[in-house]
């Protein structure tokens, strides 16, 4: 299949095809798309067009469609639609964990409503289990289809049980081995089945070493585990290691850029996780609070401003370097912030490690403020600028920049031991700090050194 690029040209094809009726033409359009595709093509359309297109589809690629949406698109789209055909043409054509992400998106009445109209009632009960998990938790990213078979089991019964099975799942990655009591015990290989006397039993030939996480743990954590140990799929136990679902990579790795774009709108200041289909409020709401305290942090700095208003007013060449001090120590600190909250978030930060970490950050801070004031040092040489502001301008540098670096790299460890996301360091918090200090101690200097040498 070729790589498909969505254009103005495509998308006005379509509608044309649409508002004709032309149903042979629009289905040769779109019969060989990717559903991906099709859903990039269905954000460009109005709700009445994406009905109409929808009715083309077969239910599988309805399904896919669907699950490939954007949210807010998506609920839209659901909400046009009675509940029992949400059961019967998309749910009962979706993995349990997408079907639970879909219902999960309606309200609490809605949900009991689909779910009623679900044939199979151990698909139904599979899906209500998976909405009850707390969002953000392994239970949450799971599903329950997979492949498991029992230690007590001979090579026969194995393959027997295997064959009904597989008929739910899509990518059949491990077989997993559990007791009587459904406790996971390990995995076994398709290889060793196959290679086995048909009366061997299965606890004789499985592997015990089987990495699992818990339901309960943080998503964060499973995301950990798959990278740490290069897995594609990871099975999931409860409180008395019962294997109760497993998670796929693709799943992670929704969870790893959903949370990637929450840091970065906190990292521009957006405390909240916000959509460009989103309200005006939902944005402004969103957007003011770091506005709010950018605008404070620039009132205190303009009172340290006039609180040397005497000295600048006798020596106005201050002036000239204060933007250049604000903004490197700005620039420094979030550049210290960055890589720590990368190291935060990766999990490479243990307590050898931090240490290290800072010791090193310590020594890239004095020695990019060495180099930047003597830089600064020089120019002001070149351009005969007075000795107490040559000495003011340099010296502030030096100054600002350390502190600048140590700030970017202790705060997010002060926010992460007390359990706030450390993304939020890396924004409009330290620049409007750095900016406040660095103008406090350029200015201090300032009246040191031309009370000195004036």
């Amino acid at each position: 299949m070729a790589n498909f690029e969505l254009t103005r040209e495509y998308i006005d094809l379509i509608k044309e095809q649409i508002e004709q009726n032309d149903i042979a033409h629009l289905t040769e359009t779109i019969i060989d798309l990717h559903p991906a595709d099709i859903a990039e093509i269905y954000e460009e359309l109005s709700l009445d067009e994406a009905a109409f297109l929808y009715l083309l589809l077969d239910d599988d690629t309805a399904a896919e469609v669907l699950i490939n949406l954007e949210e807010e698109k998506r609920q839209s789209f659901l909400k046009a639609l009675p509940s029992e055909e949400i059961a019967r043409r998309f749910i009962d054509n979706m993995d349990t964990d997408d079907a639970a992400d879909v219902i999960s998106e309606m309200d609490e009445d809605r949900q009991k409503e689909v779910l009623s109209y679900i044939d199979d009632t151990e698909v139904a009960s599979d899906i209500a289990d998976l909405l009850s998990y707390e969002e953000d938790t392994a239970g949450s990213l799971m599903a329950k289809e997979l492949i498991k078979v029992k230690d007590s089991w001979n090579i026969i019964a194995c393959l027997r049980s295997m064959r009904r099975q597989v008929e739910d799942v899509d990518e059949v990655y491990f077989v997993y081995v559990v007791d009587d009591d459904n406790v996971l015990k390990g995995t076994i290989s398709l290889k060793r089945m196959l290679l086995a006397s048909s009366d061997m039993l299965v606890r004789d030939i499985y592997n015990p070493d089987v990495i699992s996480v818990s339901s309960q743990a943080h998503s964060e954590e499973v995301a950990k585990i798959m990278d740490k140990y290069d897995l594609v799929v990871l099975p999931v136990i409860d409180e008395d290691g019962k294997l109760v679902g497993r998670i796929t990579i693709d799943d992670v790795v929704d969870y790893i850029r959903e949370e990637a774009e929450k840091d970065y709108q906190l990292a521009s200041g957006i405390t909240e996780d916000v959509e460009m289909s989103d309200s005006v409020w939902r944005h402004t709401r969103a957007r003011v609070p770091w506005l709010m305290i950018g605008m404070a942090g620039g009132l205190f700095g303009s009172r340290i401003i006039s609180a040397f208003e005497g000295n600048i007013a006798k020596y106005p060449e201050v002036v000239f370097f204060m933007p250049l001090i604000a903004a490197t120590g700005g620039n420094v600190g979030i550049q210290s912030s960055a890589i720590m909250v990368q190291a935060i978030a990766s999990g490479n930060l243990g307590i050898d490690t931090s240490w290290r970490k800072l010791g090193k950050e310590v020594s890239i801070a004095l020695l990019s403020a060495t180099a930047l004031s003597v830089l600064v040092f020089l120019f002001n040489l070149l351009v005969g600028s007075s000795q107490a502001l040559t000495l003011t301008v340099a010296t502030a540098m030096f100054a600002v920049v350390v502190f600048a670096s140590l700030i970017g790299t202790f705060l997010p460890l002060m926010l992460n031991k007390v359990n706030i996301d450390p993304a939020v360091a890396t924004g409009p918090f330290i620049t409007t700090m750095n900016d406040i200090t660095g103008m406090l101690v350029y200015l201090m200097l300032s009246a040191y050194f031309f009370g000195v040498f004036m």
